[in-house]
């Protein structure tokens, strides 16, 4: 029940660092293993998207706020399955960034909001074979640099990503 009670407070986190840059609250649409399913805004600006915490990060000692891990569908932009990282820190710009799903690496590019760096995809081509690794996956691996030069590493598991995808999927019609 612990357990439980600690993803619901973490993903709540998460909507919260997520929802002021959607600007409208969201909805849970389902817990599906270490992911969550959520929409937010409605009509051209609707959004649906998965989104989970790091089951391990180093080093410990860093300081860091929300870190997730989230795929979003964007029907009004005509975009499917957009995946992006959130390092809770901000990044080092230009600084390389990547998901590692299994033997298979993927370039991400860094961007600082505010205090957070994210991280998007180099290659939007890259999308549908990353989706499928995750989709087959076990656990995906973040790695960073912070604006001070701390590397970083967060591991996800990938348990319930399928079925939190095929709800974030059905959400946005897409």
């Amino acid at each position: 029940m612990t357990r439980i009670l600690g993803f619901f407070t973490a993903a709540a986190l998460c909507v919260g660092a997520v929802a002021p840059a959607m600007a409208e609250p969201a909805n849970l649409l389902g817990v599906f293993g270490n992911w969550s399913a959520y929409t937010s805004g409605s009509g051209s600006s609707l959004t649906c998207y998965a989104l989970s915490k790091p089951r391990a990060t180093q080093p410990k000692s860093a300081k860091r706020s929300a870190i997730y891990l989230m795929v979003s569908d964007w029907p009004g932009r005509k975009v499917k399955a957009e995946p992006q990282i959130v390092y809770g820190y901000q990044a080092k710009e230009g600084g390389a960034a990547a998901l590692g799903v299994g033997g298979d690496k993927f370039s991400f590019f860094i961007r600082n909001n505010g205090k957070d760096g994210s991280a998007w995809l180099q290659q939007l081509g890259d999308t549908p074979r990353l989706i499928s690794a995750m989709s087959g996956g076990v656990s995906a691996v973040a790695s960073g640099t912070s604006g001070k030069g701390t590397k970083t590493s967060d591991t996800y598991s990938l348990s319930g990503f399928n079925d939190a995808m095929a709800k974030v999927h059905a959400a946005c019609q897409m």
